[in-house]
């Protein structure tokens, strides 16, 4: 080919990616309400294992929120379904991100608690198809991703609003390569995409209490996209006079996470999608490891809870998966629970979480046979929601 025909066949396929984005455009602006869960009898909640040691700990949070719920579910208010399919080899047969068989039964459920899923990667052996996640977030309409970490010994209580459906992930799989030599990824900023994820950030903040909202770019060198998203939020932030806001650039606030005389200045955070997978993984670290944070996927009538972590194919291999930690899957389901309604629940679970994986530890999950199986971790997990002391117990802990 020439220099010519391959400009050519660059401005098509960009052409097709602008069509489809102004496409998504018209339809953002016909959303809906957000759902009102107390309309629905039963609220039906999906169970998806995923890949890797996704089954095993999909299957102990389960149990443990049957457990919760149980009067719930005897009273039919409340319905769990196991949702299978959504594994590498069979979306890898079918050459999709979600088979729609597996789409079409999600799609039936109000809420979703999802074990990781494999996304391939170029040379791992498995076909080029789309993360799950992300398709799974554009076919919901899963625009925020909302992750808490919270340390209360350290004056730590940050919530995270990750936009989740623009951004590079949003044409992840759609890039091109122009020549052999030449590469380019495509990045989708919106102005209803921005303002819906922005807006939520502020109203999160309205309704728990809190006084602040930061918002995180790198506007001083992305200067269209980011540009974009900062002036949303100036827009979005006169809405809310009593909330005060200001902003960061990515690169400095990696590094004011760790930084003891200044993290506990931020409250709610709200990012891009790519920022928001960067510093909500180094977050959850300082918590404790990606395995101790959960992530909540919400759109205005659907909603996934997720494990924030990988896969960990290894320890399938090895014969370690009953070993896995299931505290992160645990974590999405405290927050689906607050989710729906179940406020009270959720909380508890949270506080059962912090006292088992953080604070009392009298028995621990290492991935290995020198700790504790999942089950043996939800059997602990269970013994600890049900103690009469609990709020005591944590309230303890944390001063």
């Amino acid at each position: 080919m020439t220099e010519l025909q391959y400009v050519e066949s660059a401005k098509a396929h960009f052409g097709t990616l602008l069509q489809q984005q102004l496409e998504r455009i018209e339809r953002l602006s016909q959303e809906r309400e957000w759902v009102n869960y107390s309309d629905h009898r039963p609220v039906i909640i999906g169970m998806i294992g995923g890949d890797g040691i996704g089954p095993t700990i999909s299957a102990e949070t389960k149990r443990i929120l049957e457990n919760l719920l149980l009067d719930e579910v005897t009273n039919g208010r409340i319905e769990f379904r196991v949702i299978d399919g959504l594994t590498i080899e069979n979306r890898a047969e079918k050459m999709q991100a979600i088979p729609e068989d597996v789409l079409a039964k999600i799609k039936d459920c109000h809420v979703t608690l999802k074990g990781p899923t494999h996304t391939p990667e170029k040379g791992d052996g498995w076909p080029n198809i789309e993360s799950a996640n992300v398709r799974m977030r554009k076919e919901l309409d899963l625009f925020a991703n909302v992750r808490p970490v919270r340390i209360p010994q350290d004056g730590i209580d940050w919530t995270f609003f990750r936009e989740n459906t623009e951004d590079l992930y949003a044409v992840g799989s759609q890039g091109i390569n122009v020549t052999s030599d030449l590469a380019i990824d495509f990045r989708v900023i919106t102005t209803p995409g921005s303002e819906r994820i922005i807006e939520a950030a502020f109203a999160h903040a309205k309704r728990t209490g809190k006084t602040k909202v930061t918002v995180v770019t790198k506007a001083n060198v992305v200067k269209t996209t980011d540009g974009k998203f900062l002036d949303i939020a100036r827009i979005v932030a006169e809405r809310y006079p009593t909330i005060e806001w200001d902003s960061w650039y990515i690169d400095i606030m990696t590094a004011k996470l760790l930084d003891p005389h200044r993290r506990r200045d931020f409250q709610v955070l709200v990012l891009p999608n790519l920022y928001g997978d960067i510093l909500t993984d180094e977050a959850a670290e300082i918590q404790g490891g990606v395995g101790t944070a959960g992530s909540a996927n919400l759109g205005k009538r659907y909603a996934m809870f997720e494990a924030i972590h990988g896969s960990a194919p290894r320890m399938v291999t090895e014969g370690r998966d009953k070993y896995a930690d299931p505290s992160s899957l645990l974590r999405a389901g405290a927050m689906m629970l607050e989710h729906i309604g179940h406020d009270d629940l959720g909380i508890r679970l949270h506080k059962a979480i912090d006292i088992c994986g953080q604070y009392e530890r009298e028995i621990s999950v290492t991935g290995r046979d020198s700790g504790a199986t999942s089950s043996e971790f939800g059997d602990y997990i269970m013994a600890t929601v049900g103690d009469s002391e609990l709020e005591s117990k944590w309230e303890g802990y944390v001063k």
